[in-house]
């Protein structure tokens, strides 16, 4: 049953094959059995998702039920959810339970979806190993020695060992797409927008984006129809008309053009990722799509324009924890200004303290053209890049990362190093486009290797069309890391 896609266990709910709380109980045992070695989960509360499993199970009784009522899925910790612990990975947040739902976690609750848990991060979504969260490293189920990615790791990691049939992530540079990477999943970063932010704990506004991540295509179609919709309570949520993002997952490829972007292939990338994603794309023309070359010439610039940007952002929005309202609070301060200093310094841990320093700085008088002013001119040109691009071709594809999973501490020391992480994904964000990581192979060591795919905006639909035919005659996405359970290994 852990085996199951979200899929599968929605048509076997459906079915009478099972209840939603024998699956429920199922996962839950999965976690008790493999959280101590993996770290997946910050939180569970196995009385209320057998509580919400128990509810399902009367909605499909009454045949009032909906595709995902009754599939537990896992909550990146950075979502408000009404009576959860929401720590978003951090010691500030560590007494925080939530008064609401994240407009997210209302719409899965609407679906009668169960919450299966709180699932670990980088802290604040600062970072790109899961190593900066509070509460521990996430290990990578492939290699227990190896990081699973960030700041998503946590739901990337509990999907790959099948602890949940899927998870909810969010994606501020790669954070979904990366993870997803490293540990042979899929996900999907949506156009900005198309997800609201309401409740979703705020890293860099103008850059964040939730979205989902499973085992298929098909399984991120189902709960991207659930994640998606306007939320007048976020100013960014764009108001559209509703899409069902299964309806052409069947259709033919024939006559799709695929773009190569010469940026993605130069100098850094693996040999290993390069030869798994030359594969993937031979077998793309096999379906029928053509291939052509397309140029991204900014593209170079946007880690550095990230780093000034998503910083700035960061150190506005995290001006809110002061110990005054909610969370952390200093035991010993002798002054209102003593009180923000002591909280802030025994609160946040050294990444979030760096971006936070860095935002500052750029943002500050006499640094704020030279830096800030100039980061939102180049992000203008980096966007213009992909419209130039997507004259020639209906998506991009490439490496999601330039390498697999690493170790543990390897990249721990060097920010630069880590940062130079998400090279092949930062730039999606900054343009608002929409992105997924799909498997594609392993390298020489059996680690996953992410195939990226790029699509103008709104274009979800035709993303997920793009590598649901891919999954049809493959089965990369399929493979199960050892010694997490019975299924098809690598």
């Amino acid at each position: 049953m852990s085996h199951a896609t979200l899929k599968q266990l929605s048509d076997g709910l459906a079915a009478g094959k099972f209840s939603s709380v024998e699956v429920t109980q199922n996962f839950i045992n999965k976690i008790n059995n493999l959280n101590k070695s993996l770290n997946c989960f910050i939180s569970v509360d196995e009385a209320r998702s057998l509580t919400q499993a128990r509810t399902a199970d009367a909605l499909r009784a009454a045949g009032r039920a909906q595709p995902l009522t009754g599939v537990p899925i896992a909550q990146k910790d950075i979502f408000c959810a009404q009576g959860w612990l929401t720590t978003c990975g951090s010691k500030m947040l560590s007494n925080f339970v939530s008064p609401y739902d994240a407009h997210v976690i209302e719409r899965f609750n609407q679906t009668g979806a169960v919450n299966l848990g709180k699932t670990n991060m980088d802290e604040f979504a600062m970072g790109s190993s899961n190593e900066t969260s509070f509460y521990g490293p996430v290990r990578n189920p492939w290699d227990r020695e190896r990081v699973p990615g960030g700041s998503s790791g946590g739901s990337a990691a509990a999907v790959a060992a099948r602890m949940a049939p899927a998870a909810t992530g969010t994606d501020t540079g790669g954070s979904i797409r990366q993870p997803a990477a490293l540990t042979g999943i899929c996900g999907l970063k949506p156009t900005y927008g198309v997800v609201s932010r309401y409740g979703m704990i705020a890293f860099a506004s103008s850059l964040d984006q939730g979205g989902p991540m499973a085992h298929t295509a098909e399984d991120m179609a189902l709960m991207l129809n659930v994640m998606a919709g306007f939320d007048a309570r976020d100013s960014t949520s764009l108001q559209r008309a509703a899409t069902d993002y299964t309806a052409d997952l069947a259709r033919p490829l024939a006559g799709l053009r695929i773009g190569l972007p010469r940026e993605f292939f130069a100098q850094g990338v693996s040999a290993d990722v390069a030869k798994a994603v030359e594969a993937a794309i031979a077998e793309y023309k096999k379906l029928g799509c053509s291939v052509v070359d397309v140029n991204l010439p900014n593209m170079g610039l946007s880690v550095p324009v990230y780093y000034v940007l998503a910083p700035a952002e960061a150190s506005s929005n995290l001006s809110r924890f002061d110990g005054v309202r909610y969370g952390y609070r200093a035991r010993d301060y002798t002054n209102l200004t003593d009180l923000y200093q002591k909280t802030r310094a025994e609160g946040f841990g050294a990444e979030v303290k760096r971006r936070i320093l860095i935002g500052t700085y750029v943002l500050s008088h006499g640094y704020y053209d030279a830096y800030y002013i100039r980061a939102q001119k180049l992000r203008r040109l980096i966007a213009q890049d992909f419209t130039n691009a997507f004259k020639q071709c209906d998506v991009m594809m490439g490496p999601t990362t330039p390498s697999t999973a690493f170790k543990l501490g390897e990249k721990s020391g060097d920010p630069v190093q880590m940062y130079l992480s998400d090279i092949y994904t930062i730039a999606v964000n900054l343009a608002g486009l929409p992105g997924m990581s799909i498997p594609c192979g392993f390298d020489g060591a059996g680690l996953p290797v992410g195939l990226q795919i790029i699509g103008d905006y709104f274009s979800e639909a035709r993303m997920l069309n793009v590598a649901h035919r891919y999954q049809q005659v493959t089965d990369w996405h399929m493979r199960t890391p050892k010694d997490i359970g019975e299924g098809v290994s690598a």
